[in-house]
């Protein structure tokens, strides 16, 4: 989006009761910096993509071309068993709130007055907040972005749009419709000619982060872009570096990027052996496909958009170090979900050609099968491949470059982590309606010391859709459906789920499916 445009849509709105006296800001910060001019509360800016699989960048093993992101992990930490929640809006509300999702994610908006967002209590701590991307936690006052701590925001609020024009309807539903688009407290109809949704977004977050950086505060930044998520859009000079790179087929593909991660040092083919296709998968055979041409040009798109998503990176990386503040900004890298194996319109509709903006394509589970390599399935479900992401995480002042850990994260962590890091507490009584304690723990240890065991005192737990999981250490049970029950992996000798050992260890399944069901209690969850 050019500045002009963007101009004409900034209207800044600004809450009296952030400017807390200079006290807050002299008592905050918990991490001491290596350079003692830098302040003690760091810059953040959280990074999510939308549907991306774990093998879908360069240092997870992709041919995607994202020097950029990958730069991020060189000069910093990379995860290898970090979690979401494995579905958008669920993943959203645990993100902000660093609570699991209520009520089994059911509803359109998951955050209640009971629990405050990162955006809210780094405001209140003397922080600028800003928003760019894709919201989907509510459309409407109480629930849009500026009603939850972001000073200023701007992109979806709903699930998805054309990259394009997104005030265009999505022709994959029937009757269409069209996504509530918006600045702040106000609507936007109307899209310049040039628009395209990746590049309005860092334009946003760039300009945002400036007017912060200007303010002499330190700043969090929320930057959520939409893609890789369907619809398949990406300018034709994106898509143009990416063609016949996929011509020999997803299963190819799969094991090129598998032998990436090994030689990486990434993955132990002892501990992750690949597990095969899922059972939706098809084996690439040329003259099975529908079209070829299209076949071919769902995954080329694809990966045009993340492309373009890592150039943005880059742009906003180049102003942090113009603005000179590189140094001292955690930056957070991430993905909502899993590889996408959803059809809307139909698995097989070759009339929706991806790339331009009329038409409305998606990936299929073929290519989202090899996007989730090592793993097991795809978004909405509970094995690895619907929730495991890649996670890198850059911060100069403290991180040590070119770091991997394997400590088990989750989004859950991330309020809990950006709070201590600026000097905050967690769980700490305030005035106002009873709030709710998060449920993640601070990740500040593992930023120092890759190899920290974090004291986590109870289980992760997921849901989605009837998908259950826990997880306690190296072990995971996991439910896919009634008729399979719970199975039990021990991921530490197993990560990607090819040796089920329910039968071996009942009395340790029935802890774990007890366990869930306890959590699911609490949460609200809907148990059929």
């Amino acid at each position: 989006m050019n500045s002009l445009v963007l101009n004409s849509l900034r209207t800044r709105t600004r809450f009296a009761w952030m400017l807390l006296p200079a006290l807050v800001l002299l008592l905050a910060g918990s991490v001491s910096a290596k350079d003692p001019s830098l302040g003690t509360q760091p810059n953040i800016v959280l990074i999510m993509v939308d549907d991306m699989g774990w093998s879908d960048l360069g240092c997870y093993g992709s041919e995607i071309e994202t020097p950029h992101i990958d730069s991020l992990a060189a000069d910093g930490l990379l995860f290898t068993d970090f979690y979401n929640n494995g579905k958008c809006t669920t993943t959203r509300a645990s993100l902000l709130t660093g609570r699991y999702p209520q009520r089994g994610g059911r509803g359109i908006e998951l955050l209640d007055d009971r629990m405050r967002t990162i955006a809210e209590r780094l405001l209140q701590m003397g922080y600028r907040t800003g928003m760019s991307g894709k919201w989907h936690n509510g459309k409407v006052k109480p629930h849009r972005p500026i009603d939850r701590g972001f000073e200023e925001s701007f992109g979806l609020w709903d699930g998805c749009c054309n990259f394009f024009d997104p005030s265009q309807p999505d022709p994959a539903f029937k009757g269409g419709r069209v996504r509530f688009f918006g600045r702040n407290d106000k609507r936007i109809d109307d899209f310049p000619d040039d628009f395209y949704s990746t590049d309005a977004f860092t334009d946003h977050a760039i300009e945002t982060i400036r007017d912060a950086v200007g303010s002499g505060t330190p700043f969090f930044h929320y930057l959520a872009y939409t893609a890789p998520h369907y619809p398949l859009h990406a300018k034709p000079s994106d898509i143009a570096k990416y063609r016949g790179r996929y011509d020999a087929g997803w299963d190819v593909l799969r094991k090129k990027r598998y032998q990436r991660q090994v030689d990486l040092g990434l993955i132990d083919p002892a501990v992750w052996p690949d597990p095969g296709p899922n059972p939706n998968n098809q084996d690439f055979k040329r003259d099975d496909l529908v079209d070829e041409a299209w076949e071919m040009s769902r995954m080329e798109v694809y990966a045009a958009m993340l492309d373009c998503v890592d150039q943005n990176i880059g742009r906003l990386l180049q102003t942090l170090d113009e603005l000179k503040v590189a140094e001292n900004t955690l930056i957070v890298f991430l993905s909502d979900n899993g590889g996408c194996a959803e059809v809307p319109g139909g698995a097989a509709n070759t009339t929706h050609r991806p790339g331009p903006k009329q038409w409305y394509s998606h990936v299929g589970p073929n290519w989202a099968y090899a996007q989730n390599t090592p793993f097991r399935r795809y978004k909405t479900y509970t094995h690895e491949g619907g929730i495991a992401t890649p996670c890198v995480m850059r911060w100069p002042a403290i991180i040590s470059p070119g770091q991997k850990s394997r400590t088990v994260g989750h989004i859950i962590d991330l309020l809990p982590t950006f709070v201590d890091l600026a000097g905050g507490t967690i769980n700490q009584p305030d005035a106002g309606p009873e709030r709710l304690p998060v449920d993640g723990i601070s990740l500040s240890p593992v930023l120092r010391d890759p190899k920290s065991t974090l004291p986590r005192q109870n289980a992760l737990f997921w849901h989605w859709a009837g998908h259950r999981a826990v997880r306690d250490g190296k072990w995971k049970a996991v439910w896919e459906n009634k008729k399979q029950g719970w199975e039990l992996y021990d991921l530490g000798d197993d990560r990607t789920e090819t040796q089920n050992l329910a039968a071996k260890y009942p009395d340790r399944v029935n802890q774990y499916a007890n366990a869930w069901l306890g959590w699911a209690k609490q949460t609200g969850v809907r148990v059929r």
